[in-house]
């Protein structure tokens, strides 16, 4: 039964997905059983029950897992982890039927913990695990999948979440109510006057996006209701910067929000966007910073590798900086202070402690030594002999330089990591008073210079550098003293920086843990990429304490959420709340310029999909944008080429491929690489070469190869491994789901299907086609069965008739060298029929 647009209250609402919930959970789980034989595994070193453990129900064991280096078996790669389900046997399997054979244990992970060699994890069973207690050689752990998002979403449908927000879902189930985003209370003239305060962030956008991000600001003052806004971006108009200003402005009224989005990828590309809007406004790079806080998984956000700058605001790392730093803080400042006061009280103290020292060593040796009588008084005077303390100069230089880097640590990751609701800016603009002042010291006091450490303490004589130090010091002092010797924080360090912070950014799953008594409230929330979000995972989110408004930034008209059963896609348990508002009549703030295609890129999906309501941009329009990556004509900025002879077949996965267009592929990346004929028109002239600009610049070029079947994409990244890619020269191959959010200089789509009766499966999808065709830059080049997609009877069959009026329908045969390769694919007989 398919999920309706509208719901009378929202227990019905909320009931209506449990049961497709279920359904696509079994179709995941089955999806995967599919391929155990390439499903993650790991060996078990042992298993133990846990004092949970009360059969004949309450199966909860602790499994002890070898490391990654410490199995043996070839595949061990994996190490479970918390929501994973697992099968655990006595073998490997290679399908469904080697599980049934080593009667096999279902178990869900629920905890996990590292134990030096090894590390364990806590689970609960489906029955007895028949190898507990024991060593297990031969019994594995295989990776069937992972249940944490559907239970998150199970326990929001279910109202499990603590301090439940009915507000927002309150507004959404109105029927009939197109002005989500209206108060009719609120004074417009002081609306307008939001406009001056973030104006200045605003140089570069167009005025769909100044109105959308202005529209979105103003809820900022509105208590009078809670409101929904829709902000459409359809591809290439800026989606990402517009969200990314819109939060830097609701930072500048320290507007406490959220902006979560379905992936990974998406959160971590919103804030790398906005964290370097924050950094150019931020002293010295960094004060500002921890009003910003990222959390989630850091292996699946890259954050080590690919995205090192996020470290700053990423919630792990910031825990640990913050325990180390306040866990000293005082120490170390008075510790400092102290010692540029009084630096001969402390070297006194010292010297008296060293003695002590020493006078116990003795004691310690001579009483080891009780037996060698005659020897004692030798060994006594040896030792004594030995002890030679450090000079003042000495002890003056080592201890500076040890103190000075642990205080300027401290206060360079106070000053970045510390919420400004927690310490002002006239503490860190003393704070980095203090740096400047203990790094200038470092040149006289962190090194040993004959007597200068005299002459500055105690020598009066008015020698001019040794003046200018002694009011540096002066001045470190006075600054250091004016520093708080404690920093309040309250509950746990992350406690304190989840609730302290004013944006906080996470996956839409991962919103769920900010469900919990002591967070502060979050008063709008901002939901990226929304179109792509089941709606009933966005419940997560938007139950949350304190929710005033929501902002759903996306477009409907890309690909939704990825659904696994067909009970379910029928149901549309993938639509989104943004797809479901908008079929209802809301209003959305449309973006209305593209600045990522060609205009003759952007034509076609403009009118197919956006009733020419995209405008081109100024950049797009320019004569620099024209760029010619190889001579002939067929391979302008767009263009269809017809490749009449291909052969549609089933591939190793069960999807479909055409080993004429992976051919064809290859010779176009190898023709792009080997052969390029750039042409860049440029205001001040065109230039024509290979890799190379004129002013010795290099050119880096990006190629995209998309296509919607992913046998076809594994034949084509096999086959284009071959091609040996110059520096500058990249090629990134991947289908279209893969492709969603991302962009090339030239996009070559393979379509793979070839048949007499124009059948094309889910390529006929207009969502898909329409990711496809917004990917390229500069150049889009479509391979395809032209008359099989003119029968389709789907927007493929408008593309070839728009193509063929627009004079860019071509034949591969127009290029003889596209038919010329060494593939593994016998073309010669499907090119016979052309008489080549």
């Amino acid at each position: 039964m398919k999920i309706p647009d509208e719901f009378s209250s929202t227990s019905i609402y909320m009931t209506s997905f449990i049961l497709p919930l279920l359904e696509e959970t079994h179709a995941e789980l089955l999806s995967n059983m599919t391929n155990l034989s390439k499903a993650p595994i790991c060996q078990i070193k042992s298993v133990k029950p846990t004092n949970c453990f009360k059969p004949p129900q309450d199966f909860f064991y602790e499994l002890f897992i070898f490391e990654k280096k410490g199995g043996g078996h070839k595949d061990e790669s994996y190490m479970p982890t918390v929501g994973d389900l697992i099968a655990i046997t006595n073998n490997p399997p290679k399908c469904i039927d080697d599980l049934n054979i080593s009667n096999y244990v279902i178990a869900y992970v629920y905890k996990m913990k590292g134990i030096s060699a090894y590390y364990s994890v806590s689970v609960l069973s489906s029955k007895p695990i028949l190898s507990e207690g024991k060593k297990c050689s031969t019994v594995f752990a295989v990776h069937l999948t992972n249940l944490t998002t559907n239970i998150r979403i199970w326990r929001s449908l279910k109202g499990e979440l603590e301090g439940t927000n009915m507000k927002i879902l309150d507004k959404v189930l109105q029927l009939h109510s197109s002005d989500l985003d209206t108060c009719l209370k609120c004074n417009f003239d002081k609306v307008l006057t939001l406009d001056n305060v973030v104006s200045s962030s605003f140089g570069d956008l167009n005025v769909s996006q100044s109105k959308a991000i202005l529209s979105c600001i103003k809820l900022v003052k509105c208590h009078h209701q809670n409101n929904v806004s829709l902000i459409w971006g359809p591809p290439g108009t800026g989606k990402t910067t517009t969200t990314s200003l819109m939060l830097y402005s609701l930072l500048k009224y320290m507007c406490r929000t959220l902006t979560c989005a379905p992936t990974n990828v998406a959160v971590v590309e919103v804030t790398k966007r906005l964290l370097q809007l924050v950094k150019k406004d931020a002293l010295r790079n960094c004060y500002g910073l921890g009003d910003v806080v990222l959390f989630g998984n850091a292996v699946k956000m890259n954050i080590s590798n690919d995205h090192s700058e996020l470290q700053d605001v990423f919630l792990q790392h910031r825990v640990r900086v913050l325990r180390k730093s306040l866990g000293g803080w005082k120490n170390n400042l008075e510790s400092m202070t102290s010692f540029l006061e009084h630096p001969r009280k402390l070297y006194n103290q010292y010297l008296k402690t060293e003695i002590l020292k020493k006078e116990a060593a003795d004691i310690k040796r001579l009483q080891e030594n009780l037996y060698r009588s005659k020897d004692m008084i030798k060994i006594v005077n040896d030792s004594s002999e030995t002890f030679l303390p450090w000079t003042l100069e000495e002890f003056v230089c080592k201890r500076f330089r040890s103190m000075q880097e642990q205080l300027t640590s401290s206060l360079m990751n106070m000053s970045k990591h510390l919420p400004t609701s927690i310490i002002s800016k006239e503490v860190v603009l003393n704070m980095f008073r203090a740096i400047d002042l203990l790094n200038s010291l470092i040149a006289f006091l962190g090194v040993e210079n004959g007597g200068i450490i005299n002459k500055v303490f105690y020598n009066s004589e008015d020698n001019e550098s040794d003046i200018m130090m002694r009011s540096d010091i002066k001045e470190c002092i006075k600054v250091l003293k004016l520093l708080p010797v404690n920093f309040s924080v309250a509950g746990t360090i992350i406690e304190f920086c989840l609730s302290n912070a004013c944006l906080v950014f996470c996956t839409v799953s991962s919103s769920v843990q900010l469900h919990v008594k002591e967070m502060s409230p979050i008063e709008i929330l901002v939901v990226d990429e929304a179109a792509m979000l089941k709606e009933c995972e966005s419940t997560i989110p938007l139950q949350l304490p304190g929710i005033r408004h929501t902002i759903l930034v996306g477009d409907e008209k890309q690909l939704p959420a990825v659904v696994q059963s067909k009970i379910c896609e029928k149901a549309e348990f993938g639509r989104s709340l943004f797809e479901r508002l908008v079929k209802l009549g809301h209003r959305k703030h449309l973006l209305n310029m593209q600045h990522r295609m060609h205009p003759s890129i952007s034509l076609f999906p403009n009118i197919e999909f956006y009733g020419s309501q995209i405008v081109n941009g100024r950049i797009v329009k320019g004569i620099s944008y024209n760029r010619r990556f190889l001579p002939e004509k067929m391979y302008e900025s767009y263009s269809f080429i017809d490749v009449p002879m291909g052969r549609e077949e089933f591939g190793d996965n069960h999807s479909r491929r055409n080993l004429v267009e992976v051919s064809i592929v290859y010779e176009l990346v190898k023709k792009l690489h080997q052969g390029m004929y750039v042409v860049i028109v440029f205001f001040k002239g065109i230039f024509k070469g290979r890799f190379q600009l004129y002013n010795g610049l290099v050119i880096k070029v990006r190629v995209g190869v998309i296509s919607p079947y992913k046998d076809q994409v594994c034949a084509i990244e096999d086959k284009v491994k071959m091609v040996s890619l110059s520096e500058g020269f990249e090629v990134n191959v991947r289908s279209v789901d893969g492709f969603q959010g991302g962009e090339e200089d030239i996009i070559i789509i393979s379509t793979v299907r070839s048949n007499s009766n124009g059948f094309i499966g889910f390529l006929s999808d207009p969502r898909r086609a329409n990711v496809a065709l917004t990917r390229a830059r500069h150049c889009l080049w479509i391979l395809g069965n032209g008359t099989t997609l003119l029968n389709s009877d789907s927007v493929w069959e408008k593309l070839i008739i728009d193509a063929k009026k627009r004079g860019c329908f071509y034949n591969v045969q127009d290029d003889i060298s596209l038919l010329s390769n060494d593939s593994t694919v016998d073309l010669s007989q499907s090119f016979s029929s052309l008489n080549i």
